[in-house]
């Protein structure tokens, strides 16, 4: 059995995961209407993505038979600097988001929740890639600066981003 701490825990990171993938899906919005539409495409994949973690804490928990707590998602921003502070706030969103687990991996540590420590370690090595994702688009945003054609490209590139499959 899980404790209750680690299950309102878990419960947490759910809504988080769920309130990262309506962030996402602002930013996608705000992207296509600036007409990146290979940022928004990207985006929207991430906040798919994003449903996908949710979906994986939210099952893990039904599997142990504890009960999952939906909460309110709070509102996302809706207005942004620019593209490239888009992809800035992903970075600072991921690194919370990160922060996050690793917290929820010491608490389930100490709470001897050994199958919530399984569970998590996908986690875990999923944020150190989705914080090295957001730290090299944020790069080459950085690098480009004011480069129209450079940002054409870059945009271009992040269009092609696979559909989630997970």
């Amino acid at each position: 059995m899980i404790s209750q701490l680690v299950q309102e825990a878990l419960n947490e990171q759910i809504n988080m995961e769920f309130g990262s993938s309506y962030t996402y899906l602002s930013m996608s919005a705000y992207c296509e209407r600036q007409n990146f539409t290979g940022s928004a495409q990207w985006l929207r994949t991430q906040s798919q993505e994003e449903q996908v973690h949710a979906m994986k804490l939210f099952d893990f928990l039904l599997a142990r038979d504890c009960p999952v707590v939906l909460r309110a998602i709070e509102a996302p921003k809706v207005a942004f600097e620019s593209v490239p502070h888009v992809f800035h706030e992903s970075l600072e969103n991921e690194i919370v988001v990160s922060d996050a687990i690793d917290s929820l991996y010491e608490l389930a540590h100490k709470e001897k929740a050994f199958a919530a420590l399984v569970e998590l370690q996908w986690f875990i090595t999923e944020q150190v890639e989705e914080v090295k994702t957001a730290r090299e688009i944020l790069t080459k945003f950085n690098m480009v600066r004011d480069d129209p054609s450079a940002l054409l490209d870059l945009d271009r590139e992040l269009g092609t981003r696979n559909s989630v499959a997970e």
